[in-house]
């Protein structure tokens, strides 16, 4: 007698990941030691919001290393300003952005905050195109075994809006783009092997943030 049993426990190793990067410079930048950046999720109230988890990694990468920058969450940031960059009253577009930006409480609160730029990100991993299925089952002396073959394609793009705050504009945008292909082969042991686009987009979208942030002097 053989019984259906979910795959879990399983050790996934790393896919193949394409990543591509570009950026846009509106103007120069640099960043004084006293000076930190808020590292914000773009939200919408239709629910077509960029995952926590992503803006999770790039604050946390972005505060890290020998040429790490301080960093105020975006949970951080929403509660020192509360209501206005709630997903009810939050600007959409950059436009909305300068003019939210110019309101006399808010400038103080950022200024007494040290908060040089806002990083605005946007963006979402989707996975797609799944093929195939796995599998398992226990036989008879508790044996199990799964066969099958599962494929899918995972897209992860994500671009962010550098404002600087001290002289309210949108000093360049930058964009990273991971595609990858993730399969689970199994005859008796699923093998997965998981292609991890948004960790690859997080690493290069914070290596430029670092490099764009500091490096900008004219």
């Amino acid at each position: 007698m053989f019984a259906i049993v979910p795959l879990t426990g399983l050790l996934a190793m790393q896919g193949c990941v394409q990543t591509t990067q570009e950026e846009f410079r509106e103007a120069n930048t640099g960043i004084g030691e006293d000076q930190i950046i808020a590292i914000l999720r773009r939200s919408s109230l239709m629910g077509h919001n960029t995952e926590q988890a992503f803006i999770d990694c790039v604050t946390d990468r972005t505060s890290k290393g020998r040429d790490g920058i301080d960093v105020i969450s975006n949970q951080e940031f929403m509660d020192a300003f509360f209501p206005w960059f709630e997903a009810r009253y939050a600007p959409t577009d950059i436009d909305e952005l300068k003019k939210i930006s110019r309101n006399n409480k808010i400038k103080d609160r950022l200024e007494s905050l040290g908060i040089r730029y806002l990083v605005w990100i946007d963006g979402s991993t989707k996975r797609e195109n799944q093929n195939g299925s796995v599998q398992c089952a226990v036989a008879t002396g508790g044996i199990p075994a799964c066969f099958g073959f599962l494929s899918w394609r995972a897209e992860s793009i994500y671009e962010a809006v550098i404002w600087d705050v001290e002289r309210n504009i949108s000093v360049g945008k930058l964009s990273a783009e991971s595609k990858g292909m993730s399969f689970v082969p199994a005859v008796v042991i699923p093998i997965p092997f998981i292609a991890r686009t948004q960790s690859s987009a997080c690493a290069s979208l914070v290596d430029q943030l670092k490099e764009f942030i500091e490096d900008g002097q004219e």
